[in-house]
């Protein structure tokens, strides 16, 4: 197990400029999540750390070892790719043993350390199979038993279980949870699914352009999103997001002028920073907006309805949107498509954003509850 540390990770192909001044910091035995959309540098930063790729600037530590310039094979770092990258020929012993093999491991010492790879992942019946007569989840538990059984510092898995069905990923997902467990080791976990990344990070990295968005924990990320893009992206389904102006600020709230959704005060909700005639974002989660009579609140028509048993998911479009809002309702009574519907918005469930895309971290401070009866902000040990 280690740690690793990035400071100003560079990265080019050719005129094309990938990882962008990447700085992070990985504790020893924590679980880390790389996410973001297509393109955005996940899978180059994993193979960077890897070894797998060449950096053109910065330094990479594991542990405090500084390895920028080591090849792949004297890091430390087990790999689990997307594809298994399983030999046909060889069984499932084999296949675990092939990595301990070509280091020259003694052959007492690869027995020993298959043996318990199999046993913690569950594989010690199929040791004298070939990855022909296995199924997708067994596979993929082999191709993490031949990164385990080199007992690797670090294991980084890039997007492991895009290429099986959805409730295999379900059970994998599970499994790759109890192993962290199990074995305590540093686990660095590529992939798009949000869902994966929220079930099973300690922490979650955020990259948009070859850039670090945002690093926090699941809840910090969900609840406390630090830009419009995180807001936007974190969460299925994906925060609401509406343009406005600042018409009035005072003391314990503030009033708006949203584009989309007329006039809405947010009271009792004190904000700093905030100026009359601000050009915002305010961003809301389906979960915190709430349908009501067409005569309460902004008013919208129902667009469309999507059912999922314990919940529905209800789009409503306001004032001819080309997006329309979401809306995550489990009540009893259901509204047909075409009704006129009025929304309830949770004042202190709004997120404000400037123009750059940044939160008012003031905001997010008085949602912490970290605001004194004076509705300053209460001092703490990180504060700035």
């Amino acid at each position: 197990m280690a740690s690793l540390t990035l400071k100003k990770i560079n990265k080019h192909y050719g005129a094309a400029h990938i990882l962008r001044d990447v700085n992070l910091s990985i504790g020893d035995g924590e679980f880390v999540v790389f996410v973001g959309p297509s393109g955005c540098g996940k899978s180059t930063l994993l193979r960077v750390i890897a070894g797998l790729e060449d950096i053109n600037s910065g330094e990479l530590y594991i542990g405090t070892q500084e390895v920028s310039a080591l090849p792949p094979k004297e890091r430390g770092i087990g790999m689990v790719f997307q594809s298994y990258a399983l030999y046909p020929h060889m069984t499932v012993y084999d296949n675990i043993a092939f990595g301990l093999q070509l280091a020259k491991t003694s052959r007492e010492t690869v027995a020993e350390r298959v043996e318990n790879t199999a046993r913690i992942l569950q594989l010690d019946s199929l040791l004298q199979r070939k990855p022909r007569a296995l199924s997708g989840g067994q596979r993929q538990r082999v191709a993490m038993g031949r990164a385990i059984a080199r007992e690797p510092r670090v294991m980084l898995f890039d997007e492991p279980l895009s290429n099986l069905d959805a409730s295999l990923r379900v059970q994998m997902r599970m499994e790759i949870a109890k192993l962290h467990r199990r074995l305590g080791s540093t686990m660095i976990y590529v992939t798009h699914d949000q869902v994966e990344a929220m079930t099973l990070a300690d922490k979650i990295v955020v990259l948009n352009g070859g850039r670090v968005e945002q690093v926090g924990t699941p809840y910090e990320l969900y609840e406390h999103p630090a830009t419009t893009f995180v807001a936007g992206f974190i969460g299925s389904p994906k925060m609401n997001l509406i343009n406005g102006t600042v018409t009035r600020v005072t003391r314990d709230s503030v009033s708006l002028q949203l584009d989309r959704l007329g006039d809405l005060d947010l009271s009792p909700i004190p904000v700093h920073g905030l100026e009359n005639g601000a050009r915002i974002t305010l961003g809301i989660r389906p979960e915190h907006l709430q349908l009501a009579a067409p005569t309460h609140g902004p008013q919208g028509e129902v667009i469309n309805i999507e059912y999922l048993g314990n919940e529905r998911f209800i789009y409503v479009a306001c004032q001819d949107d080309t997006e329309p809002l979401l809306i995550r309702d489990s009540g009893p009574c259901s509204p047909r498509l075409g009704d006129q519907v009025g929304l309830v918005i949770a004042p202190q469930q709004c997120h404000l954003f400037d123009q750059q895309g940044r939160s008012y971290p003031r905001v997010l401070i008085q949602q912490q509850g970290l605001l004194d009866e004076a509705n300053q902000p209460v001092r703490t040990a990180n504060s700035t």
